[in-house]
């Protein structure tokens, strides 16, 4: 009986056997060095390339494989800590690629997307802030990376999850400014199995008129009405909030109890 090889295992090995390779070796010699059978080989190959782990490169009839930049074995719950400075320096230097290679290369190493949001991509959000607020980067540039901080968000909402039916989730940002808090809450909230509809920035839809239009988007997505309906808002002044609070609880008084109300403002 032949031997099972773990994923992660081979994960490893490859990293170990091409980390120092500038032009890559093709799938024989990788299923040489690596004592594992050609078919089996390149069954890996295929899928860590598809992951973003491995980067395929053709030379006349010959498929070559590199490491896609940024790959490393971290270990996890323990290297969170290692992630978040790695994930800023790429994100501050504009390493877009690389950026999208570490966040992959984390959930492939088993890292959990809500400790990902919690201990890497909110404390860089806090950073860029920070560095605009200082004058050390100006607003082109903070949008730029907040761009990419949306773009990794992008890719762990990605990972499949089995909602739970009873739990869902309308998720709101009064301006633009509290957008990507919204994102990473929804991000975060998905990976929870939460049904969640990002609704992304509202401001333009600040009229009288919202609560109707909200109520009909609300009898589409919850027909059934199992489990409870929250309803999340991000705001950056208390005008917003107060806005949208009211006309949501003018919406819970007509669609009943079931309906709940959380607001996220500044402190």
């Amino acid at each position: 009986m032949g031997r099972s090889y773990q994923s992660t295992e081979i994960r490893q090995k490859l990293i170990d056997v091409l980390k120092d390779s500038k032009t890559g070796m093709s799938g024989v010699e990788i299923s040489e060095k690596l004592g594992v059978n050609r078919t089996t080989m390149t069954k890996y190959l295929k899928v860590f390339a598809a992951e973003g782990f491995l980067r395929q490169k053709d030379i006349g009839n010959i498929s070559l494989w590199l490491l896609e930049p940024g790959q490393e074995t971290f270990y996890f719950p323990d290297d969170y800590f290692k992630v978040a400075p790695l994930y800023l320096e790429n994100l501050v230097k504009g390493n877009e690629s690389q950026v999208y290679s570490l966040v992959k290369n984390c959930i492939n190493s088993g890292a959990s997307v809500r400790k990902l949001v919690a201990e890497v991509i909110l404390p860089s959000m806090d950073s860029i802030q920070k560095l605009y607020n200082d004058g050390k980067i100006g607003k082109s540039e903070e949008k730029l990376l907040e761009h990419i901080i949306s773009k990794s968000l992008q890719i762990l909402s990605q990972i499949s999850v089995d909602p739970n039916p009873k739990k869902n989730i309308i998720v709101i940002s009064a301006d633009n400014q509290s957008n990507l808090l919204s994102e990473a809450a929804s991000t975060s909230l998905h990976s929870n199995e939460w049904n969640v509809f990002h609704l992304g920035d509202m401001s333009s839809a600040i009229n009288v008129l919202f609560d109707l239009d909200l109520q009909k988007l609300i009898g589409k997505i919850w027909k059934q009405k199992s489990g409870v309906l929250l309803i999340l808002v991000f705001s950056n002044t208390e005008e917003g909030l107060h806005f949208f609070a009211e006309s949501i609880n003018s919406i819970k008084e007509k669609m009943g109890k079931k309906i709940r109300l959380a607001l996220c403002g500044k402190s």
